[in-house]
């Protein structure tokens, strides 16, 4: 215990100046671990996302072939029972009906993307200790200046 006073009183005589440089220090160093973190994260995503997004262009290329040919031959089919004109137009529609219920579904996935959590959370909990030492400094060094 007699050691932790000893540092503890070590602490007391470091002149202000010292450390508030130290504190600048140790800031721009926990700042370009947080960047670091952060370029991890953003990478590993962007890793993930490309790789998800030429999957869906290649669903997209066979899927729109496919979705053609099977339009025009249920367009086809329903010529047989009603004019071709009305048949063509009656497969469109649904078409479009179909189109519009993925686009809601794709805007609803894409609301889901979020930024890094975990960088967010670490750079607040290091804004909220920077503000503890240096408010702490501060009362430090308040009662020596009232005295002068």
């Amino acid at each position: 215990m007699a050691s932790y006073r000893y540092a503890e009183d070590e602490a007391e005589e470091q002149p202000l100046g010292e450390l508030f440089s130290e504190l600048s220090g140790n800031v721009q160093t926990l700042l370009r671990k947080e960047v670091e973190l952060a370029k991890l994260e953003a990478t590993e995503q962007a890793k993930r996302a490309g790789k998800a997004g030429a999957l869906f262009a290649v669903t997209a290329v066979f899927g729109f072939i496919g979705l053609l040919l099977l339009f025009f031959a249920a367009s086809w089919g329903l010529a047989a029972v009603i004019p071709d004109g009305l048949a063509f137009l009656v497969v469109g529609i649904v078409t479009l009906a179909v189109a519009g219920a993925l686009g809601m579904s794709a805007k609803k996935k894409a609301a889901a993307i979020s930024p890094p959590k975990q960088t967010v959370q670490t750079i607040k909990q290091d804004v909220q200790v920077a503000q503890t030492s240096l408010k702490r400094g501060l009362q430090a060094d308040a009662p020596s200046g009232k005295g002068t």
